[in-house]
């Protein structure tokens, strides 16, 4: 079944709130994912014979945001997105191997180290603003809006204006002209990089 480019946001923005909906009637659960990561890393830490018992966040809730508290439902909600996904893309025939995304190779070429390097930063990054902020765009963006919570709207601001901010910082492109068809590349690429925000 094919699906209009423009219909989709607002087809798959109307099943994630039904989704959203039966998850909290079914199950009493909301959606957010982001808490399972510090809890995969107290798990990996613990399994390793580190004991982090006398720090004040694995005494949270007798220890609910460590890794004590696999196996769990967002765990299973976090498996289910990665493994939804692929059957998704595999289904759809859109499914495709890429070494490395075009934009990305456009603006700092194909060395998959550099590649390594942002994402991990970006990653730690990412993970530490959204434990500061009690909630990833999941929680806070999904669960948090729907229940009209100020903190959440806050939140989802601050996630849009930190996310536009710093693809124009990175995908920015060069002031200076250029002709021929290196100029009708950069263009195509500027276009790309406004179609990614939209």
């Amino acid at each position: 079944m094919h699906i209009p480019e423009r219909s989709r946001p607002y087809l798959f923005g109307a099943l994630s709130g039904l989704l959203l909906t039966a998850s909290v009637a079914l199950a009493g659960q909301f959606f957010g994912t982001s808490t399972t990561f510090p809890r995969l890393s107290t798990f990996i830490l613990t399994s390793l014979g580190i004991d982090l018992s006398s720090l004040a966040f694995a005494q949270v809730r007798d220890g609910a945001l460590t890794g004590a508290a696999f196996p769990n439902w967002q765990l299973l909600f976090v498996i289910g997105i990665g493994l939804g996904a692929f059957i998704s893309a595999r289904a759809s025939g859109t499914f495709h191997r890429e070494h490395l995304p075009e934009l990305w190779v456009s603006s700092f070429g194909s060395s998959q180290k550099t590649r390594l390097l942002y994402s991990l930063a970006g990653g730690s990054l990412a993970m530490i603003g959204a434990r500061m902020a009690g909630g990833c765009p999941s929680g806070h963006g999904v669960s948090g809006v729907s229940q009209l919570g100020v903190s959440s709207l806050l939140a989802m601001a601050m996630f849009f204006i930190g996310g536009i901010t710093t693809a124009r910082f990175l995908y920015a492109s060069p002031a200076a002209p250029v002709s021929g068809n290196n100029s009708s590349a950069r263009s195509g690429r500027s276009d790309n990089t406004q179609g990614g925000l939209s």
